[in-house]
């Protein structure tokens, strides 16, 4: 298929949403690949990564090489998510701490029109299907309930935290900032990004490199042989990830980072959400969120000292979210 500059061009800014979706814990970069229409063709490119490409260049020379990477569609996207994820992050971190149920409401909107869309896709549905898409609904909201663990910041630990979150980040509706968050290196890469320590950000990278050069082939045989299946349970991702991106949580425990002990939030503070009382007092170090549960906006403002739930503008922005990805669709039904 012949491209224009304008095609790449397209695909730079599907590649910018993607990084940004993907610098925000709860939501994955990978559904907004499969929304805009880039997904199948990425996974088949990175797949597609291996040591015939240096048969190809050593006897067709670098332009037959080129061709057989796919190197257009790859430097084009992988120039958008890098721009955005590195840049979105650290405003995702403050929009995070000081506009929680606002980022929340959006992306929430975001990810319940996906779950039409990639569910629209599945061509036959039976028994099958259902069974799939019910289990990936389970999955997603146990893995969205699991404590998160201390920050670690080992390079072992980081090159696998790489790997095993690249294949979150691929994959719709599972999200590799919040497997990053799980596993305690979410801080550790951010700290990374931020202080450009390259050393640390070299390690994840490797990891993640490796991980997805090889779930690629796992993703892209599945698609050839369980394609209904697949996206069944990948459905069941997206629907079960909504628990974690619900704006209105109630904090149950926090790490203190000076004891490392695991406490309930009560002994703390009275407020119920312990991004509340870090703002209240304007530090997001001290402690840190290990577990927590959704609750509905007037519980939110009544075990937060009648705080503002915000529901308007979660509503506006929930909106907005939900016509993003009708914008996305448009645009990847046109230019894939």
């Amino acid at each position: 298929m012949q491209r224009r500059f304008s095609d790449y061009l397209f695909i730079s800014l599907k590649g910018l949403a993607m990084g940004a979706a993907d610098a925000v814990p709860g939501v994955s970069g990978g559904t907004i690949a499969f929304i805009s229409g880039i997904y199948e063709e990425l996974i088949t490119t990175i797949s597609g990564v291996n040591l015939s490409l240096l048969t190809t260049f050593r006897k067709s020379g670098f332009s037959a090489f080129w061709k057989q990477l796919n190197g257009n569609f790859l430097v084009a996207l992988l120039t958008g998510i890098v721009i955005s994820f590195v840049s979105f992050m650290r405003l995702a971190k403050y929009l995070i701490e000081q506009h929680p149920i606002l980022i929340w409401s959006f992306f929430f909107g975001l990810i319940v029109a996906s779950i039409f869309f990639v569910g629209k896709q599945i061509k036959t549905w039976n028994l099958g299907t259902i069974v799939s898409l019910i289990l990936g609904t389970f999955a997603a909201y146990y893995i969205t309930t699991l404590p998160s663990m201390a920050n670690n910041d080992s390079p072992i630990f980081l090159f696998f935290a790489g790997a095993i979150a690249i294949c979150a980040m691929i994959l719709p509706g599972i999200s590799g900032s919040f497997i990053l968050v799980i596993l305690g290196a979410y801080k550790t890469l951010s700290d990374a990004l931020h202080d450009f320590d390259f050393k640390r950000i070299a390690i994840f990278a490797i990891g993640a490199l490796i991980g997805l050069l090889s779930f690629s082939r796992v993703l892209k045989w599945l698609f050839k042989h369980y394609k209904n299946t697949t996206l069944a349970v990948l459905t069941g991702f997206i629907f079960g990830s909504l628990n974690k991106i619900w704006p209105w949580k109630e904090t149950l425990t926090v790490l203190e980072k000076s004891t490392g002990q695991t406490i309930p939030v009560s002994q703390i503070t009275d407020y119920g959400t312990i991004e509340v009382y870090q703002r209240q007092i304007n530090d997001f170090e001290t402690f840190k969120m290990v577990s927590e549960k959704s609750v509905l906006p007037f519980h939110y403002s009544e075990i937060n000292n009648t705080i503002d739930p915000q529901i308007g503008w979660a509503v506006g922005l929930m909106i907005v979210g939900f016509l993003t990805i009708f914008i996305l669709e448009k645009i990847g039904s046109k230019t894939s």
